[in-house]
């Protein structure tokens, strides 16, 4: 018999929540609870990144007042909100092992399952079966030794040109109603320079991107372990192709490249429009990108710029996506009064995305007759969650019962 197990998967870059801690985070949790309580979902899969902020050598004592303590954040909220207090058996896996430089990914992954759903199981990598999920597993630390997680950074030679810094990723694989499922958080590397984003198309950030999920997926699909469907959500650092879009937005404008005098790098791009008193219609630096006409990006969900979002395009032969009707989930303002309005640093991108393989999609319940059973959007759309908002997708999960 085919039964339905509602799923709510949720990716958050949560940088913000550590670098302002207490400014936003009961709204940010209100935020995510209002959209379980509307889905009422029955297992939850959080993919943090980014976990302890920008500063995280300061602000992983934060982290750990949010995750491990048994009266940390999470776990208050669990007892005491109402649309979590269903929720009986939790799997969390935080990495905050920032001294261990070679592996320190600052992702987190969290699962919250309900009362009611019985028949779910969780891998072990060590003795390769899945077990019967019980009880509140809670691992803040080395996870290396974990048997539930596989967990790795990025080695360094996927951006030599670069810095170091803490990417990879992070699996966990279940068994819903007799369905096999990875889930898998990522977070990529940014762009570090809008200057040098706009070089050239594709840019060389977005190549580095694309060689690190081509990995990533072709290592979660090897024969160490029976391949299973999977999907594949977190901050995946995508961006518009950077260079079409400025010589789109800058047709009717006169474009001057401003160069150092003593290296001959060029120092900025300002682009001028040819009348209306030669008004700045676009500048852009090293972190600065300024567009007069700043709507455009919140205009229709930022519809007339998805054609610019090529980066998954790519993975097409592998992975496939829900129809993204939301507006780019990156730079938002972090000031509290800002929640809908985008910094000037970088140009807005749908950096965060839920993607999966195409046997996972064939699992997910389209309904009939118009009926609305899949739902990928933003949390908090009008209210401070950070840079990022945060993403989520929710679907019923067809199964079968034996």
């Amino acid at each position: 018999m085919e039964t339905f197990t509602d799923v709510l998967l949720v990716t958050a870059n949560v940088g913000s929540l550590f670098d302002n801690v207490g400014e936003i985070q009961n709204e940010w949790l209100q935020e995510l609870y209002t959209t379980v309580h509307r889905h009422n979902p029955q297992f939850i899969a959080l993919h943090f990144q980014e976990v302890g902020g920008k500063d995280y050598m300061v602000n992983m004592g934060h982290a750990e007042n949010f995750f491990r303590k048994n009266n940390s954040v999470v776990y208050r909220n669990i007892d005491c909100s109402e649309e979590m207090k269903d929720f009986d058996r939790v799997c969390i896996y935080v990495d905050n092992q920032f001294q261990a430089e070679d592996s320190f990914t600052a992702l987190g992954s969290l699962y919250f399952i309900r009362k009611t759903l019985k028949n779910i199981y969780q891998y072990d990598f060590n003795v390769k079966e899945f077990k019967a999920v019980s009880g509140r597993n809670k691992h803040v630390g080395p996870l290396e030794g974990v048997a539930t997680v596989e967990i790795e950074k990025f080695s360094k030679n996927f951006w030599p040109d670069f810095k170091w810094s803490r990417k990879g990723f992070m699996r966990t694989r279940w068994i819903i109603h007799n369905q096999g499922l990875d889930l898998v958080n990522v977070h990529l590397f940014h762009d570090a320079s809008n200057l040098v984003a706009c070089s050239s198309s594709p840019s060389i950030y977005s190549a580095n991107r694309k060689n690190a999920l081509r990995y990533v997926i072709n290592r979660i699909s090897d024969s160490r372990y029976t391949p299973l469907p999977f999907i594949v959500f977190g901050d995946f650092n995508f961006r518009l192709d950077t260079l079409s879009l400025v010589q789109h937005l800058s047709t009717a404008a006169d474009v001057q490249t401003v160069k150092r005098e003593c290296s001959n790098e060029v120092e900025k791009i300002i682009c001028e429009e040819k009348d209306n008193d030669r008004q700045v219609l676009l500048r852009i630096e090293e972190k600065l990108f300024v567009y007069l006409h700043h709507a455009v990006f919140q205009e229709n969900n930022g519809g007339e710029l998805l054609k610019y979002d090529k980066e998954v395009a790519a993975f097409h032969d592998v992975i496939k996506e829900e129809d993204i009707g939301f507006p780019p989930s990156y730079p938002y303002s972090e000031e509290y009064t800002k929640p809908t309005q985008y910094m000037n640093t970088r140009c807005p991108a749908w950096c965060d995305r839920i993607l999966m393989s195409h046997s996972a999609q064939e699992f997910i319940h389209k309904g009939e007759d118009g009926e609305k059973c899949v739902v990928y959007n933003t949390v908090g759309p009008r209210v401070c969650m950070g840079d990022h908002k945060p993403v989520f997708l929710f679907f019923s999960l067809k199964t079968i019962d034996h």
